[in-house]
């Protein structure tokens, strides 16, 4: 499962209303959301390169880099995102740091006989997937927004198995199904957020674009593990 898992209940996203915003101000927030996700990308991209050679020393000491990380996310960058500056540092740290925390998955994938393609394939379906995604919530009639609690249901059993699988079961063949389900979850959360966006519903345009990021970044971690998990088999 993905290494940042939003507590969906409790984004502000969706008890804000959009219909407070005209049309003017909704185009400017979805111009300004997605030019900070396009940033935050490049952040995170920068990070796992600089990352890269740190890679076993994140691996020897991971969750004293992800705990602060994942509380920062979901606290941390509430707190600072009105204030000009000091929300922009929080949110390209942020993403820097994301691609600092996935170098052992990264160097683990590379280490095997057609890594690189494998990294590249995850990348590019990633990319198709959510560009698809994002493409159907914006012209669908549907509103997708009112799928937040089943999804939310859905992140929670599928995080309880998991954890069951890694101290009970210890199956490869669940786990590989755990990560098919969990891709369907960020799937749609790719659909929920979209529409958000595109509807001014979130507080700050940092909000939708940390929304975006971590849809896009889940979306490939677990696109990873999948295909590394087939990839590998191959050696």
């Amino acid at each position: 499962m993905g290494l940042y898992d939003r507590d969906y209940a409790q984004q502000r996203a969706f008890g804000y209303e959009s219909a407070s915003k005209s049309e003017v101000q909704i185009v400017s927030f979805v111009k300004e959301t997605y030019k900070l996700f396009a940033a935050s990308m490049l952040a995170g991209g920068v990070g796992a390169y600089v990352g890269m050679p740190f890679a076993p020393v994140v691996a020897a000491n991971y969750w004293w880099f992800a705990i602060p990380w994942m509380l920062f996310g979901m606290f941390g960058l509430q707190m600072i995102k009105n204030k000009p500056g000091v929300n922009m540092i929080g949110l390209f740290g942020f993403t820097f740091a994301s691609g600092v925390i996935i170098t052992p998955l990264l160097g683990n994938i590379l280490s095997m006989a057609g890594g690189a393609t494998i990294v590249g394939n995850a990348f590019f379906m990633t990319a198709a997937l959510f560009g698809g995604l994002s493409f159907f919530a914006i012209k669908s009639a549907k509103d997708f927004t009112t799928w937040t609690k089943p999804l939310m249901i859905a992140f929670l059993i599928i995080m309880v198995v998991s954890l069951v699988n890694v101290f009970v079961f210890k199956s490869p063949l669940l786990y590989v199904a755990i990560q098919g389900l969990f891709l369907i979850v960020i799937s749609i959360m790719v659909l929920v957020d979209t529409q958000n966006v595109i509807r001014g519903a979130y507080e700050t345009p940092m909000d939708g674009a940390i929304a975006l990021y971590l849809d896009f970044f889940n979306l490939f971690i677990t696109l990873l593990q999948i295909f590394g998990i087939f990839g590998g088999r191959d050696e």
